[in-house]
């Protein structure tokens, strides 16, 4: 029976994805040395916030996502990042793969509010490893499932999603808006010639802060 062990190496952005990707290089270990013919690998990818500190601006725009700092025992709880899929090549005792991991931009996705609201330090991640591996026997292949207590951890440097995201989105975020929202935020545009989205924004919240006690 084939005992796999992962480990991930590292974390850098895919610099020829079509969409924002990050890859984590993982070590695949067969523990006895032997051959495996290949292995359809399913990663789930989730967010540990509770193994790191946070800043006060930090605590401040995370917020939406876990409350005040006095409720954090109780609501920081781990945050779903990805799923994923992989076919890992035939090898002998150990390999080396990318997994690629899509990353959304989205404020509007846990995932994608936690990053954001980051200055630095690390994201910690678990990596839970699932799939199946076939091997070849003296009577042809064999195939098994990648037990389900096989895992790995990463720290994952918030440098790198940045990076990620500035190579996409230089200096941009984005916001979904309700369809009616987004029709009055065009209409405000167009009657007080405003050239973007953004002029009209920070004219909206310019005249908030005029109105404001």
């Amino acid at each position: 029976m084939a005992d796999l062990r992962f480990a991930c190496l590292d974390a850098r952005a895919d610099r020829f994805a079509a969409a924002p990707t990050l890859l984590f290089p993982l070590r695949v270990t067969e523990a006895g040395g032997g051959a495996v013919h290949a292995v359809a690998l399913r990663c789930q990818i989730r967010i540990e916030p509770q193994r790191r500190r946070y800043s006060a601006a930090e605590a401040e725009l995370l917020a939406d996502l876990f409350g005040a700092p006095s409720r954090w025992g109780e609501t920081l709880r781990p945050l779903q990042f990805a799923n994923v899929s992989l076919m890992v090549p035939g090898f002998t005792g150990a390999t080396q793969v990318d997994l690629p991991v899509p990353v959304t931009y989205d404020l509007e996705v846990a995932a994608g509010k936690y990053f954001a609201a980051l200055d630095d330090g690390e994201i910690p991640l678990l990596m839970l490893f699932s799939g199946t591996v076939f091997a070849r026997t003296g009577t042809g292949l064999s195939v098994e499932q990648v037990p389900w207590d096989r895992e790995a951890r990463h720290r994952l440097p918030v440098a790198v999603w940045r990076e990620l995201m500035d190579r996409y989105f230089p200096g941009e975020g984005w916001l979904r808006l309700r369809t009616d929202t987004l029709r009055a935020l065009h209409l405000y545009k167009s009657a007080h010639a405003l050239a973007t989205w953004d002029d009209a924004v920070a004219a909206l919240l310019a005249q908030a802060k005029e109105s404001a006690p």
